[in-house]
């Protein structure tokens, strides 16, 4: 069709040919005058043929550029295009006849609004002076239906130009998605509130879209009802009406996307019967349209829902959908990051085995209710309970039926008291009840712990066993019994003692004859200074293996105090009273000497290298010449520093990170190698996490014992060895005793273990006996 019309207009030409021939040449004319310079008609009629047949190639072989093409001569009139351009601008054939001026096409694109944002007569002066400059140049036009058209401009050698329109919109589209999307990733790195995350993503969707509005909802803990995540442009009363909505089949398009994990296109709110139950809500704010898909995580499990409204009856087209899929893969890893975060942050402040708060929170807590009861002259009780008996219960029935009766004791304690109270487990068998808030009255007191202690010595049956356990309670009140925290936790400790002294199941408040335990507190703090001044320290090592290749490649040295009358006693027991008193400091430097040395030793006997992990108190850390004290140790010892590792725990480093991070890269300047020692019960954040200069996470033990039953312990676990692996760290297990759990770490990519399935902590000499061994098997 545009062939045609080209040969018609230059056809013409030639009957006006030598009108022409008198007039300077201009731009491709020269072409027509040649033609119509033949001697006959013959020979006219034969060069309007071949001229035929080569503008029908042109125009065939140009319909085939995926861009628009458009010629114009040195006249500024349409020579040829094909028809992507006139496809581009919406422009009819007859719009597109050649002969039409750049002027008629310019004025009919502006009528149907395909034009930049300027005049007719501005954008004809510009094109004036892009021809005028005769140079090539290329640019991008800002159409006002929100189209971007990407334009090179060619000027032909004898006159007029040649140009290709590409219409770019979705290529911009794309990399700003790209691009934002990348920002909101970056954003979820650095541990970004959860909801400026998801308003960020809505947004982003929003704006890829033409008046649709998004909205994410967030499925609560008990699985049954969205909660409101982010709805930036939604009218606030609907995101409020919908806020706790029960998710089912007639609760709307999100409703149903959370129950059938499925996404649901709903065109017409008003008819369709899965918005029977909140139709109502929606219609007064004019929305008509919804679609939602099902947020899941990467278990399959739904952690919420996407859905984007339209005030119109519409169906998504596929390019819609693909950016929600997008967007909801997204809020998928927000969500995940957030609730991973949040397990992390309650293992930190929680017993792993009872979900209680831990003593870290109890400080905490004790502080308030020590200032609320000053200001309003009340007491705040502190109350210690010890199981009496409960030994005997775990070592001859075992610890899966004493975890098992600690967290049934744990929840009737919990019934018993107010929630402003709080139930506390130390450790073991130990508890802590804070009374917050109590009136001076001794007797009210003590109808809560006869309560208490009734209702822990109910009948239990666990696991075909009808046990019956009973309790010894102490506990201290303020002011009388003490001021701080510290003193009142200390008073109800010696309580407690004197309750099982005058014979267990029974409760004691504090008197001052009970400081007597102060003073024996003091005997045993005298006997840990003369441990060292008498060498009574030993070191066992416990090995680190590869648990992909086996492999021994590190040992842990841990202390025990060989005392005279008492025997070995455990380092639970003395490395808690060795950090109060600060005999901790020249404990680990004697076990950081002696663990270079043997492990020197072993590399001269010709045992393979190894490195030796040695665990760093917070004490040792914030010693001012700490790294100079480990130089020293390397020095002495002649041991390459490279095996040597120290272990730092979460807590300690989370204490002051800035002051953390430039003490270890000190000691990473002297080859040291650092790790962080029982990750996951302190809170760190991956912003922070991954400024550490650290080789290793330790997951620790608390995690690992009980993880086959456990699904938080297996979240956690889970959620720390893909941790690691994005930070590329090596992840090592602690407290690994079964092959369950071998599996488990396994089949979860974890690099290395430690525990007894492989070695209980041994002496060094049996550490080269079983290297040895290894080395000739």
């Amino acid at each position: 069709m545009l062939g045609q019309a080209l040969l018609q207009r230059h056809g013409q030409s030639l009957d006006r040919d030598h009108e022409r021939m008198a007039q300077p040449e201009v731009g491709g004319d020269r072409l027509w005058r040649q033609i119509g310079s033949g001697r006959g008609e013959s020979e006219r009629q034969s060069t309007i043929g071949a001229l035929r047949a080569q503008v029908l190639r042109y125009e065939t072989t140009i319909d085939k550029i995926a861009q628009g093409v458009c010629f114009f001569d040195g006249e500024q009139r349409l020579m040829l295009c094909n028809r992507r351009y006139a496809e581009i601008y919406g422009l009819a054939p007859e719009d597109v006849s050649v002969g039409k001026t750049l002027r008629e096409i310019a004025e009919r694109r502006f009528a149907l609004g395909a034009c930049p944002a300027m005049t007719p007569q501005e954008y004809l002066s510009w094109c004036d002076r892009v021809n005028l400059g005769r140079v090539a140049d290329s640019w991008t036009a800002e159409l006002k239906d929100g189209r971007t058209i990407l334009i090179h401009h060619q000027p032909l050698p004898e006159g007029g130009w040649v140009a290709t329109h590409e219409d770019v919109t979705e290529r911009k589209l794309a990399n700003v998605q790209h691009e934002e999307q990348a920002e909101i990733l970056e954003m979820i790195a650095v541990s970004a509130p959860l909801e400026n995350v998801l308003d960020r993503l809505v947004r982003l969707i929003e704006s890829q879209m033409i008046r649709m509005h998004g909205f994410v909802l967030l499925l609560d803990s008990d699985g049954v009802r969205l909660r409101h995540g982010a709805a930036p442009n939604l009218p606030k009363a609907y995101a409020e009406a919908i806020d706790g909505l029960r998710i089912g089949s007639n609760a709307g398009s999100c409703g149903a996307a959370a129950l059938r994990r499925e996404t649901i296109v709903v065109a017409d709110i008003l008819t369709d019967p899965l918005w029977a139950d909140c139709r109502d809500l929606a219609a007064p704010h004019g929305l008509r349209s919804c679609w939602s898909t099902p947020i899941l995580s990467h278990h399959g499990a739904v952690l919420g829902t996407f859905a984007m409204y339209s005030k119109e009856v519409r169906e998504p087209t596929a390019a819609e959908m693909r950016l929600v899929d997008a967007a909801t893969r997204i809020a998928g890893i927000a969500i995940e990051r957030k609730q991973a975060e949040d397990r992390i942050h309650f293992m930190a402040n929680h017993d792993a085995l009872t979900g209680l708060p831990n003593r870290t929170l109890l400080k905490d807590r004790l502080t308030q209710a020590v200032l609320y009861a000053q200001r309003y002259d009340r007491w705040a009780t502190v109350v210690f309970v010890d199981l009496d008996n409960f030994k005997f219960i775990n070592d001859s029935l075992g610890h899966n039926v004493g975890d098992e009766l600690l967290k049934i004791v744990a929840h009737r304690m919990v019934s018993c008291i107010r929630a402003t109270d709080t139930v506390v487990r130390l450790g073991g068998d130990e508890f802590v009840i804070l009374l917050f808030d109590q009136p001076k009255s001794a007797d009210i007191i003590s109808a809560t712990l006869q309560k208490v202690r009734a209702a822990i010595a109910e009948p239990i049956h666990v696991d075909g066993h009808d046990l019956e356990v009973t309790c010894s309670i102490g506990l201290a009140n303020y002011p009388n019994d003490g001021t701080d925290a510290d003193t009142l936790l200390a008073n109800a400790d010696a309580a407690m003692y004197r309750a099982k002294e005058i014979g267990r199941d029974n409760f004691q408040f504090y008197t001052p004859e009970l400081n007597t335990k102060v003073h024996e507190k003091f005997l045993l703090q005298k006997e840990l200074r003369n441990a060292i001044v008498r060498s009574e320290f030993v070191i066992h090592y416990q090995p680190q293996v590869d648990l992909r290749t086996g492999r021994v490649f590190a040992v842990e040295a841990l202390i025990r105090w060989q005392h005279p009358t008492m025997g070995m006693i455990s380092p639970i027991k003395f490395i808690p009273m060795a950090e109060e008193t600060g005999l901790i400091v020249p404990i680990g430097d004697w076990i950081l000497l002696a663990a270079c040395r043997q492990n020197k030793a072993w590399q001269d006997a010709g045992l393979p290298p190894m490195t030796i992990c040695v665990n760093v108190s917070a004490r040792q850390f914030k010693e001012k010449n700490w790294v100079s004290r480990v130089a020293g140790a390397l020095q002495e010892s002649g041991l390459d520093a490279r095996y040597l590792e120290l272990e730092l725990t979460e807590s300690l480093i989370m204490q002051d990170v800035d002051q953390a991070v430039a003490t270890m890269r000190e000691l990473q300047i002297l080859g040291v190698q650092l790790s962080v020692d029982d990750f996951g019960t302190g809170y760190s954040s991956l912003a922070a996490l991954k400024n550490f200069p650290v080789a290793r996470l330790k997951i620790d033990k608390s995690f690992i014992s009980d993880i086959l039953n456990n699904e938080s312990d297996r979240a956690v676990a889970s959620a720390v060895i893909s941790l690691g692996q994005k930070l590329n760290l090596r992840v090592i297990a602690e407290g690994v005793e079964t092959d369950g759990q071998v599996a488990f770490l396994r089949e979860n990519n974890c690099d290395e273990m430690q525990g007894y399935h492989f070695s209980k902590p041994i002496p060094a000499c049996d550490i080269e006996k079983l290297l040895a061994a290894r080395q000739h098997s």
